[in-house]
Order: structure tokens, then C-alpha cells, then sequence
């Protein structure tokens, strides 16, 4: 009773997928990662990275603020069958600009010293899953740093977190273009093996991308320094922390509108008790969204903080 008879077929989400639905499923995963390098100093890395990206079937190539540019003869040389990526890599001026749209993102560096980065530093293996996770809300990004020295502190973290690459302790600092094949590899063994469906994100979870995220850091930060959570030489470590244990929960549209409601009421609370405010002040808020979703009604007065971005 209520099972199919031999000759019905099977429901659609019962039936097995075809080699071409998986391989359509498989690169439109793998192709939400994008290759973000910082500041290249040398062309022959340009060329050999955007290589590298057409072997491993990605096209999104980034550079920030690039010392090389993708002109360049050696660049051209060492792209081979990557030339189509190299000519349509964009350039942008800073880190932010690159990562806008992005709703997860993982550095890379060799460096593992610090409390700003315990906690947040995993081989490639290990990471990639939840970057393919994430893959499934919109564009992910690797971000690699500048051959001299690597990305800067700060830099790392703006990121969800940070890829380290196992390699012998007396060096191991990699090539530039020998960190991107590897995590590459990694990136496209992964999806190969784990996506077999087309994406599907949850209807109710819009993930906040890499510019919501960015303004709500600073707009939180003003609050915690007006209260006085943020002070002295610990700022900096504390700061990071926070970024961290919230970037970790991948925070939703409306989830870091509530972070900016908290901040709002920190302000708030600050200017009541006659604190000093930081500088840059008014507060900053997104330009498009609106504020009353998730955020704490302010206490009825003169000075409660706005209900509604300032213009």
C-alpha cells in the first residue's frame, strides 16, 4: 500500500543524476572561488597563476594593486592556454574592493605566530569543505599575498581564515604560484568529489557578503570603543577575536543588521554617560538597508541613537 508499482518510474529527486547534470553542478560550485593575489611583484607569477587557474577549470582572477601587470612579456609567456584569464583578470585598488561581494574567504600564509591568529589556521584539506559549504550563498575567494613578505596582519584578518600549507619547518615559505596550484588542487578534488547536485541555498539564509560584513566591523568596533571594551595595547587582539568568532558564524543580511542595532545602542549609551565618541562619527551604516529588522528599540528620548541611516 503506497508504494510505486514496478512499472512507475521514480520520482524525480529519486533518480540518479547524469554525468551532465553533475558536471554542470560540479563546475557551477567550483567556479564561485576566486583567485584574489595582493600586491604581485613578479610578472612570471601572473602568468604561471593564471596557468594554473585554466588547469583546474576557474576563470576568476584578481590582483590588488598589482607591481606586475598582466601585459607583461614574461606574464604572457609562462600563461601558455591561460592567456583568456590573464587579459581578463581585473585590477582593483585595495583588498575590500577585490572581496565586496564575497560571503566566505580564506588567506594564506606561512606565518602561524600571534593570538590574533590562534584559532583560525587549517591545512588546505581541511578548509575546503566549508568553503565549498559557503559556495552555495555566493562567491568564496583565496587570497594570496605579495612574494617579499606575504599578507600583512591586518590583511589576514579581514578573511573568515587562514590556510597554512604543511611543508618542512626550515622553509616553508612556497612560491607564490606553487600556493595557488596546491590550494587549487585542493579546491577542485573537493568539489569533484563532494558536489554532485546543483546548488541550493537555504531560502532563508542570505549570507551578509564581505562589504556588509566590513562596514558592520567598523560600525561595532565604534561602539565597543565608545563603551570602553576596546583600550590600550590589547584593542587590536581583542578586536580581532570578535571578528573572528562572528565571522565564524557566518552571519546573515538580517543577522548583521542586528549587530548594527547593538552598536547603535553602545553609541547611545556611550554619548548618555558622557563618554568621549570616536572621531569618525556619524555612525556608519549600510546605504540600502533598512534598520528596523532585528534591531532593539532605543529608550524613549532627546538623545536615542537614529532609527534610520543617517543621510
Amino acid at each position: 500500500m503506497g508504494n510505486l508499482r514496478d512499472d512507475e518510474p521514480p520520482a524525480a529527486s529519486e533518480r540518479a543524476a547524469s554525468p551532465e547534470s553533475e558536471r554542470a553542478a560540479f563546475l557551477e560550485r567550483l567556479r564561485r572561488c576566486r583567485v584574489v593575489l595582493v600586491r604581485p611583484h613578479y610578472a612570471g607569477n601572473l602568468g604561471a597563476v593564471a596557468r594554473i587557474l585554466r588547469n583546474f577549470d576557474l576563470h576568476d582572477l584578481v590582483l590588488v594593486a598589482p607591481r606586475a601587470t598582466p601585459q607583461d612579456l614574461e606574464a604572457r609567456r609562462l600563461a601558455v592556454h591561460g592567456l583568456p584569464i590573464l587579459d581578463a583578470a581585473r585590477i582593483v585598488p585595495d583588498l575590500g574592493a577585490a572581496l565586496s561581494d564575497c560571503v566566505y574567504t580564506l588567506a594564506t600564509s606561512a606565518e602561524t605566530a600571534g593570538l590574533q591568529r590562534r584559532g583560525r589556521i587549517a591545512s588546505p584539506r581541511q578548509l575546503m569543505p566549508v568553503l565549498c559549504q559557503a559556495a552555495a550563498a555566493g562567491p568564496v575567494a583565496l587570497v594570496f599575498g605579495p612574494e617579499p613578505h606575504g599578507l600583512t596582519l591586518e590583511e589576514v584578518n579581514r578573511c573568515h581564515g587562514q590556510i597554512f600549507i604543511p611543508a618542512s619547518p626550515d622553509y616553508p615559505a612556497l612560491n607564490l604560484a606553487q600556493a595557488v596550484a596546491i590550494c587549487c588542487y585542493e579546491w577542485y578534488i573537493h568539489c569533484q568529489e563532494h558536489v554532485t547536485k546543483p546548488i541550493a541555498p537555504h531560502p532563508d539564509r542570505q549570507a551578509a557578503t564581505h562589504a556588509e560584513l566590513e562596514r558592520m566591523f567598523r560600525h561595532l568596533r565604534q561602539g565597543l570603543e565608545a563603551v570602553g571594551y576596546l583600550f590600550g595595547d590589547r584593542q587590536e587582539v581583542l578586536m580581532s577575536a570578535v571578528r573572528h568568532l562572528l565571522g565564524r558564524a557566518q552571519p546573515t543580511k538580517a543577522e548583521v543588521r542586528m549587530l548594527h542595532g547593538l552598536a547603535r545602542q553602545l553609541l547611545w549609551i556611550a554619548r548618555r554617560a558622557g563618554r568621549p565618541l570616536p572621531p569618525d562619527l556619524p555612525e556608519i551604516l549600510p546605504p540600502d538597508s533598512p534598520t528596523g529588522e532585528l534591531s532593539p528599540s532605543p529608550p524613549s528620548s532627546e538623545s536615542a541613537p537614529p532609527s534610520s541611516p543617517p543621510p
